[in-house]
């Protein structure tokens, strides 16, 4: 009996490392390296406002050309920047870049419901049942998920103040 087991066991052991090794080696890579990069360059937040069902889908479509670099809301302008230098793309040829929002609690309508805290996809959103909910703005891509889930109206999205981050000069115009 312990013979038997300690067979199987070998031979398993055996077996398994055979099959990972015939993975690591054997395997077929399809996919673009340049899909890859792009894709770690955007948020990851699988938040949809670029009309994909998440990132990855959304950098293939860049990557092919189906998709304008500008198409991220939660990145805004310096992912744009980046991504176009990256893909090789002139940038001005897209006209205006998306503003990016944020989203903002009333606190006089807020009921504590946590319908809007339930529904966002990068948690940004802090509080407990019938307590205040209160937005991290660090964390909050604008997705407007939560201005969808809450029944009391009390969340609206703002464009982000400008800060040093995000502002840019306009260049000058020739004379």
């Amino acid at each position: 009996m312990l013979i038997a087991t300690l067979v199987l066991t070998l031979m398993g052991l055996t077996l398994g490392g055979l099959l990972g090794l015939a993975a690591k080696y054997l395997a077929v890579n399809d996919s673009n390296p340049l899909v890859k990069e792009v894709e770690a360059m955007l948020p990851g937040s699988q938040c949809g406002q670029c009309g994909f069902p998440g990132c990855g889908p959304a950098a293939e479509a860049m990557v092919n050309g189906e998709a304008e670099v500008n198409c991220c809301p939660p990145g805004g302008k310096a992912l744009a920047e980046s991504l176009a230098k990256k893909l090789d793309i002139d940038l001005s040829t897209f006209g205006e870049l998306p503003e990016p929002k944020l989203a903002n609690i009333n606190a006089e309508l807020c009921t504590g419901c946590t319908r809007c805290y339930k529904a966002c996809p990068t948690d940004a959103i802090v509080g407990a049942s019938k307590q205040l909910h209160v937005v991290v703005s660090g964390a909050c891509i604008g997705c407007s998920k939560c201005v969808d889930a809450c029944p009391e109206n009390c969340i609206n999205l703002t464009t982000v103040p400008l800060t040093v981050d995000r502002w840019h000069w306009s260049k000058p115009e020739a004379a």
